[in-house]
């Protein structure tokens, strides 16, 4: 959970000294902001949790999926209005407490589930809560990457360097 930390850790601070405004503008070609990429962390974290605990019932059916579920989901990637950065840090805070536990209190990381049907998974995989872990790690990184990058170009500043 070191590394799951570390990387918590720096999509935050892309975060400092920032306005809702800023966290809510885009400085890139991409529609990200930083705001709405930490709800995106949040959200993906949150789900996979959900899934270690309960399997694929808790992705949801994507092949029924409607064009107001997509419209919900895009709203992970934007800040909206009435939404601060001090709220969307504090439900990242909320989430990444919530997998702490559940990661500790797992008496096995090999549990397995199934993976829902989706376009983007390999028919009739199984995910540990292992390799959901290692995912979480990895998208938590390269999010952080990106918000790196959203930061630099929206202020100049950097995480690190």
């Amino acid at each position: 959970m070191e590394t799951l930390a570390k990387h918590r850790h720096f999509l935050r601070f892309t975060t400092r000294d920032l306005t809702d405004e800023q966290a809510g503008q885009r400085s890139t070609a991409s529609e990200l902001c930083l705001g709405g990429l930490i709800k995106h962390v949040t959200s993906t974290e949150r789900n996979w949790a959900e899934f270690i605990q309960r399997g694929p019932s808790a992705m949801g059916d994507f092949k029924n999926m409607t064009e107001a579920d997509f419209a919900k989901r895009a709203d992970d990637f934007r800040m909206l209005p009435g939404e601060t950065l001090k709220g969307v840090l504090a439900a990242y805070e909320e989430v990444a407490a919530v997998t702490d536990k559940l990661v500790a209190d797992l008496p096995d990381l090999g549990v397995s589930h199934p993976l829902p049907e989706a376009p983007w998974f390999e028919p009739g995989a199984r995910w540990s809560a292992r390799r959901v872990l290692l995912h979480i790690i990895a998208e938590t990184a390269q999010h952080a990457g990106h918000a790196d990058i959203i930061r630099e170009s929206l202020d100049g500043a950097k995480s690190m360097g």
